[in-house]
């Protein structure tokens, strides 16, 4: 059997420069990105007629996965990690080939010059990936197939999305820049923790925006402690 070795066509710029706080699905945050174009992928052409398109997907690695392995089965989140599923039934990032999928909302296409002319940058919205994953394919999202209205969702179909309650005092909001706090707020509200971390005596540092975000979580309330520079050289 022939193999073929992929390599990335983009990169995606988002504000999360960590894995820890990312949504875990797609479209749940309505933060802001761009994908930028490799070298030999920069050709206006590549993107002809995309801007027609209101979400396109993005087939993408779990490029900071890659030395931690995988199992053929893994604990959901949404499952509390109290019960074993196969990987192949989960969207668990330790996989076999480290492939990622997710539907984003295009907001627009820019052409911006570049020593060899005009060179297109993707501004999309509702990403799940981290500042700096790679993207190896782009595909358009057709609503004619792509939704399937009556399919199930197998377990997931009963497992509760918890949102916590945000708070943070007047002073720690203003150090957000105003562009980024709904964003950042909505994925707060997510609870970044991972389902082992319940600690409420534990004060949490999620990056974002450039920021470093502390914060404490008890019962359903999570509230924002620091809002400081990243000291992480976020970006």
């Amino acid at each position: 059997m022939n193999k073929k070795t992929i390599s990335p066509i983009a990169y995606i710029h988002t504000d999360y420069p960590s894995r820890f706080g990312i949504p875990r699905q797609c479209g749940l945050v309505e933060n802001e990105g761009t994908i930028v174009f490799e070298e030999a992928y920069r050709s206006p052409d590549f993107v002809r007629e995309l801007d027609g398109y209101s979400h396109i997907w993005l087939i993408w690695g779990f490029s900071e996965n890659e030395a931690e392995g995988w199992q053929p089965t893994v604990r959901p989140p949404r499952l509390g990690g109290s019960r074993s599923v196969g990987v192949f039934a989960s969207r668990s990032p330790f996989r076999p080939n480290g492939l990622g999928l997710s539907v984003v909302r295009l907001l627009k296409v820019d052409m911006e010059d570049g020593s060899s002319g005009s060179v297109p940058i993707l501004h999309v919205s509702g990403a799940d990936l981290m500042d700096r994953t790679p993207i190896y394919d782009i595909k358009p999202y057709m609503p004619s197939s792509d939704s399937v209205p009556e399919a199930s969702a197998g377990y997931a179909r009963t497992a509760k999305d918890q949102h916590l309650e945000v708070q943070c005092r007047p002073d720690l909001v203003d150090l957000i820049p105003e562009g980024k706090r709904k964003a950042l707020f909505e994925s707060l509200a997510l609870d970044p923790r991972s389902p082992y971390q319940k600690d409420t005596d534990r004060a949490f540092c999620m990056g974002y925006a450039g920021l470093d975000v502390r914060f404490q979580v008890e019962g359903n309330t999570l509230t924002v402690l620091e809002v400081v520079p990243a000291q992480r050289g976020g970006k």
